[in-house]
């Protein structure tokens, strides 16, 4: 048997994922943790020319990362490659056809703060739900280092709320399972839905899969991916170590992630498009007070430039006067908002000019019995206590149309 390992940091929900598909398929890793360690981390970069994790190995063999692993395990050529074969490894197809539609009461999409709130809810009105994670345990918290706004969480760090948000979930009898939702059909009921490992019929659906970094669509943002360009301080901050960065964007997530690189790199200049900032007074306060951020007011990347590498410059452009300027730089980190995953209900579910789902104000879609919680459908406040708070209107709502299905009471009535 060929053996696996992966190249892993701290607080990296992509690293995450890349364990929980090996340990869904019960398949055995090692795990190597480059955080702090400055020589495995330029080992990682030299054997992949990469500077981001996961990165992942069968023996002497570059994979890629949880995308490429993801990839493999898709379509059964993972436990081809690790010799798995006449062992007991079924590949998925072989799964899905070996297997009888599952009947569930509520099935919700997205293991984000949303999802585990109509998780608690749903499981304590004993529907007992499935909740299918998706791609990153957590949302968009997963990206997040601190967690200080959540009204009755004391702790600092997000990955502390995440792991509280599955084990309540799972106390009162949500099913969590790591797996990706594929394909939906709300056309006929009880709802369709199918993931990579199987397929479900659900009296009731709610959506809470989030919404995903926005890029900047410029040249070389995707030539330079995982070379120099990133959207995860926490993930590849390590990987800067007293080099000089970019952070493009005006908010929050822009500013949090910059003042944690500032751990790492020597300067970290904050561009952005207009002469103000979006972000909350706290954190700007906090950015304009650490010596090694600076700003470049009403600018944009036009370009991201390289070696053929990794990135070395940054073209830079001010919108007011037109100049532009080639910007030397090491890396390029990029919080400039958020487009909605929706793609997968698109023809099914009604959506805004923004593609996100348009909800009643119980959370209900334009399917009855289809619901929906989170940044999926809200970009106005994007908080994890509002996705809380809308995961549990969609869960009570979810809970009152099974009642009428069945014909029987519902609580209140």
């Amino acid at each position: 048997m060929a053996k696996l390992k992966i190249y892993t940091t701290d607080f990296c929900s992509w690293c995450d994922r890349a364990k929980r598909i090996l340990e869904s398929r019960g398949i055995e890793y090692e795990e190597l943790n480059i955080h702090g360690n400055p020589a495995m981390r330029d080992e990682i970069e030299a054997l992949t020319g990469r500077r981001d994790v996961p990165q992942i190995f069968i023996d002497d063999q570059h994979i890629g990362d949880d995308d490429d692993l993801a990839e493999l395990a898709q379509t059964g050529n993972l436990e081809k490659m690790l010799q798995l074969e006449g062992e007991g490894s079924m590949s998925t197809t072989e799964k899905n056809n070996g297997d009888a539609i599952e009947e569930r009461n509520v099935i919700i999409i997205g293991g984000g703060t949303a999802g585990f709130a109509a998780g608690v809810y749903t499981s304590r009105a004993m529907l007992e739900p499935l909740l299918i994670t998706g791609d990153a345990l957590g949302g968009q918290l997963s990206l997040t280092l601190d967690l200080e706004n959540y009204p009755g969480f004391f702790g600092t760090e997000a990955v502390d709320f995440i792991q509280g948000l599955q084990q309540q979930a799972e106390r009162f009898g949500t099913e969590v399972r790591f797996d990706m939702v594929t394909e939906v059909d709300f056309n006929r009921h009880p709802f369709y839905v199918k993931t990579y490992e199987k397929e479900y019929l659900a009296k009731s659906v709610i959506i809470c899969t989030g919404a995903s970094p926005r890029m900047l669509e410029v040249p070389g943002e995707e030539e330079f991916g995982g070379r120099g360009v990133s959207y995860c301080a926490t993930c590849d901050g390590f990987f800067f170590q007293n080099q000089r960065l970019i952070v493009v964007g005006g908010g929050d997530a822009a500013l949090e992630e910059g003042i944690f690189l500032t751990k790492f790199a020597s300067e970290v200049f904050v561009v952005h498009r207009r002469d103000q900032l979006r972000a909350s007074q706290i954190m700007q306060e906090r950015a304009f007070k650490n010596d090694k951020i600076k700003f470049i007011w009403n600018t944009v990347v036009e370009e991201i430039q390289g070696d053929g590498e990794k990135v070395n410059g940054a073209l830079l452009r001010n919108v007011d006067t037109d100049e532009k300027q080639v910007f030397p730089i090491d890396g390029v980190f990029i919080f400039v908002g958020h487009i909605p995953n929706t793609e997968l209900f698109k023809g099914t579910i009604e959506f805004d000019d923004q593609d996100y789902i348009v909800v009643d104000k119980l959370q209900g879609t334009n399917i009855p019995g289809v619901f929906a919680a989170g940044d999926v459908h809200d970009h106005i406040f994007r908080q994890a206590i509002t996705a809380g708070g809308a995961g549990a209107a969609a869960a009570i709502s979810a809970e009152k149309f099974i009642a009428e299905l069945e014909n029987r009471s519902y609580p209140g009535q």
